[in-house]
């Protein structure tokens, strides 16, 4: 008997010891360790937290520095062709007399158009120039063969901003352009509507002029100098079809300082350009993203672009300052125009 008793309080303590084993940890045990795993868990999670931010943060950097470099470039490329560049005195003011004595920011977007350039943005004209546009087998050789020409174009790079959705809260640049056509062998114009005496053929189908598109006149009567020559130059009745592409977004739309005295105020180099000084093709109320100092004497133009990192990470509070100024990349090109025109 005595033998039986201690069999089966033996069985009795191994099951007891099973049932306390499966039955997991206690309440105190399973606190103890949820406060160690959030004493472990919280640091890691807010460095992995910093280490992503921090990322992001760079690669908006790393984005903002290439697109600016690449549309310096392009605008580069495109000014190695011009002809003409308009200062700002042209891009300020009106051509409200012929010969004009001012500008041709009538004859351009916003005011001669709102195609592409809303009227009820900012939408500054920035850099105004005129170009040799080459056009690939425009005119016809013998033998049934074409060949290559060269034909002038107005391009205008705007400052834009505004509140539309499609693009940043930051500004952004456009680009617009119309360019000229060339005449058929037989010296008529084709099916283009307006006469070109000095060009010899044209494909009537892909090369007529551009919607609102007019040759600059060089001889016009009472214009003193290349200067008033090209200020004078209005657009046809015509109303522009083309539209003002965006070359670029996410551009700083910091307003400029109030007065030109400002140590913030943009300023342009004094050599090599000449006299009288070159002021920056920007005006009161508009932004520093985008300006340029205009050489009209030697068709030369210094680009400076800033661009807006800070922008594409948060939705306000995005103004350059001293303290953000690393999320506010800049670059700026010298181009010289390779052409020139002559004028009695």
């Amino acid at each position: 008997m005595k033998n039986l008793l201690r069999f089966l309080l033996s069985i009795q303590l191994k099951h007891s010891k099973f049932v306390q084993q499966a039955n997991g940890f206690t309440l105190i045990e399973l606190l103890i360790g949820l406060l160690l795993a959030f004493l472990v868990i919280t640091p890691l999670l807010g460095f992995m937290i910093n280490i992503l931010s921090t990322d992001q943060k760079e690669q908006a950097k790393a984005n903002s520095e290439q697109e600016i470099q690449t549309a310096v470039d392009y605008i580069a490329n495109d000014l190695q062709q011009a002809v003409y560049i308009y200062n700002r005195t042209a891009l300020t003011t009106n051509s409200n007399t012929t010969p004009a004595s001012s500008g041709i920011q009538d004859q351009i977007p916003p005011v001669k158009s709102t195609t592409g350039c809303s009227s009820t943005a900012t939408c500054q004209p920035i850099l105004v120039f005129w170009k040799r546009k080459f056009l690939s087998g425009a005119i016809t050789a013998p033998s049934s063969t074409t060949d290559d020409t060269f034909v002038y174009s107005l391009v205008a790079y705007y400052l834009i901003k505004d509140s539309s959705t499609t693009w940043s809260k930051a500004a952004r640049i456009a680009r617009f352009e119309i360019r000229d056509g060339v005449l058929a062998s037989s010296g008529t114009n084709g099916n283009c509507g307006t006469d070109y005496p000095n060009d010899t053929y044209i494909n009537t189908t892909t090369y007529c002029p551009d919607k609102g598109f007019q040759r600059f006149n060089l001889n016009l009567p009472g214009a003193a100098g290349l200067t008033q020559q090209m200020n004078s130059w209005k657009a046809t009745s015509t109303a522009y079809t083309q539209q003002a592409s965006v070359l670029i977004d996410y551009i700083d739309q910091t307003s400029i300082p109030t007065l030109t005295t400002d140590p913030k105020y943009p300023t342009c180099p004094t050599s090599p350009y000449g006299t009288p000084p070159i002021t920056p093709t920007i005006s009161f109320g508009s932004y520093m993203g985008f300006y340029a100092c205009v050489d009209i004497t030697n068709t030369t133009a210094q680009v400076f672009l800033r661009g807006n990192a800070l922008a594409r990470l948060q939705t306000s509070n995005f103004d350059y300052s001293s303290t953000n100024q690393t999320y506010f990349p800049t670059a700026s090109v010298r181009v010289q125009g390779h052409g020139y025109l002559y004028s009695k």
